[in-house]
């Protein structure tokens, strides 16, 4: 679980401040206040990740590039007001319980531009970067400009490691020469195998070396994200019997995601998908019965069959409601993504009825919890934050210590973050003037324009 982030000189955040992470994380505000970005950066980090390039410090990607999620084009383009003099940093700290036995591992980083006057003949540097947890600490900072230049060496983009212990009260540097300076990082992250191998401490550190990155590229092959704009649905779907990580960014596997869950996973795991999807689609009053049927014997192709009403015919998923295509992939995400996986969620609530967007609070309050899911939301869904609420206000599914909601606005072309503070009953104690519009104004309006309609008609 991602447990805490900050975010500094990203698009209009100039600093985020210290997020507090929880299993259900909600990112509430006007358009164009924030919110997104929290999740593009996210992304940025897991493309980056993923990316077979261990030289590239930080994959932006573009509409051409097929390998990334999210098309941010150029560090130009995502410093705060693009002054690329400044640094890109931030801070995430993560659950490494499994990989490393460490219930929090923090990882800070600062990346800018080796020659910010001419950003066309400048290369992006990793400034900084370090892992600190167990009250230790292990990173690598770029030499300084003017000692490299001292030593002669023919690199300008040379490192220095410092290892840091309370418990033994040292630091250990190593000196800036010409020969104990260090390659490049590996990506954003990554130590150089020279460190590991030219560093003279005990075989256990040495070892954390190479588990640290492990750990963070773990947890961000955990990371799913569904963005809002969904396929629209098909008569038809196709599977080639292939093993698939999730439903794609757009929900375009949903439905085959279903098929390989029947076929590579087995018992009731491999029957809950279809199952726990069809179940709440009913309960949410749009269905009253879901199926998958192949077009044939040996057949690839399958159609989603659906019977809206007891007795009623069935017919295709094209014949019924937009929302049931536009909520399949959420459903199958929830249900289809390894336990304790985390899904960025972007307007999950979109093309739904509010009373469906409020049962969308209990999905999620659900696979959080028999699931150990953890969901990061952006949304403009009063229905679903009302039902949140009433959740915790009912203490018997999540309390509020499990939430994390935030309120996004922008003041003068720079965002801010007020954290929301709810308390046990789920009343939020700070709620921003016209959260989400100025419902009570517009009642008294109505009330007013009524009363002067009135009386105009009695004179």
């Amino acid at each position: 679980m991602l447990n805490e982030l900050r975010i500094q000189n990203f698009k209009s955040w100039a600093d985020t401040g210290g997020m507090r992470l929880a299993p259900i994380t909600g990112l509430f505000g006007a358009n164009s206040s924030g919110k997104t970005s929290i999740l593009q950066f996210l992304l940025l980090l897991k493309q980056t990740v993923e990316n077979t390039d261990r030289s590239r410090v930080l994959l932006f990607g573009d509409e051409s590039d097929d390998r990334t999620i999210v098309k941010l084009r150029s560090f130009f383009d995502v410093i705060h007001n693009h002054q690329t003099s400044s640094n890109l940093e931030f801070s995430i700290s993560w659950d490494a319980e499994e990989f490393l036995n460490q219930p929090n591992i923090k990882f800070h980083a600062s990346i800018g531009l080796d020659n910010y006057q001419d950003i066309h003949h400048s290369n992006l540097l990793v400034k900084s970067f370090k892992y600190s947890f167990d009250e230790r600490g292990f990173g690598m900072n770029k030499v300084a400009e003017k000692l490299v230049r001292e030593t002669k060496s023919s690199s300008q983009n040379r490192y220095s490691f410092q290892l840091e212990g309370k418990e033994t009260q040292y630091i250990q540097s190593q000196a800036v020469d010409e020969d104990s300076m260090f390659l490049p990082p590996v990506r954003f992250y990554g130590f150089p195998g020279e460190v590991v191998r030219e560093i003279k401490f005990n075989l256990t550190d040495q070892l954390i070396l190479l588990d640290l990155p492990l750990s963070l590229e773990q947890f961000f092959e955990s990371v799913f994200y569904l963005g809002p704009l969904r396929e629209s649905p098909r008569p038809s779907y196709f599977w080639g019997s292939e093993s698939l990580r999730d439903v794609g960014s757009r929900g375009e596997n949903a439905v085959p995601a279903i098929l390989a869950s029947k076929f590579f996973k087995t018992g009731l795991q491999g029957r809950a998908v279809e199952e726990n999807v069809a179940r709440w689609l009913k309960k949410m009053r749009l269905i009253h019965a879901f199926s998958l049927q192949p077009l044939g014997k040996n057949r690839r192709e399958y159609e989603v069959r659906i019977q809206q009403y007891p007795g009623s015919a069935e017919v295709l998923l094209t014949d019924v409601g937009f929302g049931v295509s536009q909520l399949l992939p959420v459903l199958v995400l929830c249900y289809y993504v390894p336990e304790g996986s985390i899904l960025l969620l972007e307007q999950p609530e979109i093309h739904l009825h509010p009373s469906v967007q409020a049962d969308l609070a209990d999905v999620f309050v659900e696979v959080a919890k028999k699931r150990n899911l953890q969901i990061i939301l952006e949304s403009h869904s009063e229905h679903l934050l009302r039902r949140l609420q009433r959740r915790i206000a009912e203490n018997k599914k999540i309390s509020a210590d499990q939430t994390a909601l935030y309120f996004c606005e922008m003041k003068e072309g720079v965002s801010h973050l007020l954290p929301l503070k709810m308390d046990e009953y789920g009343n939020i104690n700070n709620w921003p003037k016209d959260f989400f519009g100025d419902e009570m104004g517009d009642l008294v309006a109505l009330t007013d324009a009524a009363m002067k309609q009135m009386q105009t008609k009695g004179e």
